[in-house]
């Protein structure tokens, strides 16, 4: 079989995006981006830092890992970093939170120590590889199209959470009326951006992202 005929190749399969508001289990994996800045404890080359904006994020990448849309991809950032203020930083430290409450079985109105415990993480490292249950959501790429993304982690308040993760969701010993009283992420530290020659020459993550997460 010549390798120059492609007659015999696999057909290209298209999908319908996933449902807006549908709930799996997925895998995230982080694409490295190769920014470092020491003197935040971002190092190992998580990060990525856009050459258009100088925002810093994780590109991730998540995995449905069952149902009838397993294996499928879904890709969305995880803010770090904007100029334009600390919205960006704040929304990515509250979904981080959210996905290790979700991963780690953790209610959100947990205020033991064991949960705080949990909610720490030694470096961007650990977030590679994690399983959480995630709400699958649709938004415009930089193109004007639609495709799926994640905003928003699945944790064991939510009525469905057990069924998706396969788990007895833990208690909120820190809230026992539920998560109404839960504590809000902690503000994203004030931060300045290292010397622009630490800085990579280009973005390794197509745009799509709002203007002022940017």
């Amino acid at each position: 079989m010549s390798f120059f005929d492609f007659n015999t190749a696999d057909q290209q399969q298209s999908f319908d995006l996933i449902p807006k508001g549908t709930l799996a289990r997925v895998r995230m994996s982080i694409k490295p981006g190769g920014f470092d800045d020491p003197s935040q404890g971002w190092t190992g080359g998580w990060a990525t830092q856009s050459h258009d904006t100088g925002a810093v994020y994780l590109a991730c990448e998540g995995v449905v890992m069952e149902g009838p849309f397993a294996r499928r991809k879904v890709w969305w950032n995880i803010g770090l970093y904007s100029a334009k203020g600390p919205t960006w930083g704040n929304m990515g430290r509250t979904f981080v939170r959210a996905a290790l409450n979700s991963a780690r079985n953790i209610h959100p109105g947990d205020n033991s120590p064991q949960a705080q415990a949990a909610r720490r993480i030694s470096g961007f490292a650990d977030l590679d590889g994690l399983e959480f249950a995630a709400r699958i959501d649709i938004e415009k790429d930089g193109r004007g199209e639609d495709r799926n993304t994640i905003k928003a982690a699945i944790e064991p308040d939510h009525k469905d959470y057990a069924l998706i993760m396969g788990v007895v969701p833990k208690g909120g010993t820190g809230n026992p009326g539920g998560n109404s009283g839960a504590p809000a992420a902690v503000a994203a530290p004030s931060y300045t951006p290292p010397a622009a020659a630490a800085r990579p020459t280009s973005s390794t993550v197509p745009s799509g992202k709002p203007a002022w997460a940017q």
